[in-house]
């Protein structure tokens, strides 16, 4: 086996409860985002793009349709010889068998997999992040201060820092003190999540905390205090560029709607920085003579008649002549039929929105209660679902049903 310098352990088995019914059949990472790519995608490319060419997927919750849009790694030019990018479900093996119990813990089941490369260094990555980062720099800045972990930085406005794990360092960028949502912070260093590890070092703590009874199996709360309380060398890496977690229905909204804004936050059709997707293969996108398309990103495969305003459509998306979508995300092969309106919402893979309905409407009495604690205002539709011709969806309401309004009332 060829040793490498580096490898790449991508965290992607979260299950992502705060993406409500968007991840009732697949992991987070395998999310649509942006149009024509999932949330996996930019992590991935990332290494790629920082000459990182072993990644290892580590899987646990829904992993079929990550699983096959992973592959073997050819569209983001991962399918070496040497190399490339493997999917890491758990397993069972001669000694035991279980879940991965926490982010150290899915590291750790996975030992033997580094040790086939026997890596100088280990990046830890999540699958839930939209960001480019060359990852090669943070390397360098790791080995120029001869660290045994590094931890990228983002600093975020000092009034919110209490939400955030807070890194607290010398002058010289050492951390000194990791702090967990602090009431009263001392900096603005905010953890991202992105971990490089001499790989003797992090194999070492792995092994530690998976005799404790105690830990909890969590790098933030376990592996870096333990490293830190030794004495180790430990220091921040800064990163300023666009990153945004969407790891909630809001989040997730916002992030696309950021590449649709006036001046977009983060530019995905850089030739410097090309953000790799295994896209479908579909014909160009059709506009009718009477549609409106406005500020909006549109995918190959759509087929739009009607008005499309400050939105990004997937691919094989249809918009009828007389329907309109506003502020919304529609994912792939979704349909939105005439005089229907879509506003401010996410429209779920193969969703159909029937005739003179609407989607995100205002909320009156009659709609009663429900909980809109994971949505705020955007209206969220799983994939699937069809929304009978004539009804109301009103604001923030998450439809989970096959059909929902008139057809099943109908068939009650």
């Amino acid at each position: 086996m060829v040793r490498k310098r580096v490898v790449a352990m991508l965290l992607a088995g979260g299950q992502g409860s705060r993406l409500s019914v968007l991840t009732n059949r697949m992991a987070k990472p395998a999310v649509p985002f942006g149009g024509k790519y999932r949330i996996i995608d930019f992590p991935l490319s990332n290494c790629v793009n920082s000459d990182i060419d072993t990644v290892g997927v580590l899987t646990q919750y829904e992993p079929l349709e990550l699983n096959a849009y992973i592959g073997t790694g050819q569209a983001w030019d991962l399918d070496r010889n040497s190399g490339g990018v493997f999917v890491l479900p758990p397993y069972q093996s001669s000694k035991t068998g279980r879940w991965y119990s926490g982010t150290a813990d899915a590291i750790y089941q996975n030992i033997a997999f580094i040790d086939r490369y026997d890596p100088e260094y280990v990046l830890i990555l999540s699958g839930d992040h939209i960001y480019k980062m060359d990852y090669a720099a943070m390397l360098n800045a790791h080995e120029k201060k001869r660290a045994d972990l590094t931890i990228a930085v983002r600093p975020v406005p000092m009034e919110e820092a209490h939400r955030f794990g807070i890194m607290n360092t010398d002058s010289e960028d050492r951390i000194i003190e990791f702090e967990e949502k602090p009431k009263h912070p001392k900096s603005n260093k905010a953890s991202m999540g992105i971990y490089i590890f001499s790989w003797p070092v992090l194999r070492k703590y792995l092994c530690l905390d998976e005799e404790n009874p105690e830990s909890e199996n969590d790098f933030g709360k376990d592996i870096i205090p333990a490293i830190l309380n030794d004495g180790l060398g430990v220091y921040a890496y800064a990163f300023d560029s666009y990153w945004k977690d969407v790891g909630t229905v809001q989040s997730l909204w916002e992030a696309n709607m950021d590449l649709i804004s006036d001046s977009p936050a983060i530019q995905l059709d850089d030739p410097d920085w090309r953000i790799y997707s295994k896209s479908p293969c579909m014909p160009p996108h059709c506009v009718g003579i009477n549609a409106s398309i406005e500020r909006s990103s549109v995918a190959e495969g759509c087929d739009v008649a009607g008005v499309v305003k400050h939105s990004v459509l997937f691919a094989g998306v249809t918009v009828e002549e007389g329907a309109e979508v506003v502020d919304s995300v529609v994912m792939p092969g979704a349909v939105i039929r005439s005089g229907a309106k879509v506003q401010r919402a996410i429209l779920g893979e193969n969703s159909i929105v029937g005739r003179d309905s609407f989607v995100g409407a205002e909320r009156r009495p009659e709609d009663g209660e429900y909980d809109t604690s994971l949505t705020d205002d955007i209206t969220l539709i799983a994939s699937g679902t069809e929304i009978a011709a004539g009804s109301r969806v009103p604001v923030g309401m998450i439809v989970n049903t096959r059909v929902y309004g008139a057809i099943e009332d109908e068939e009650k």
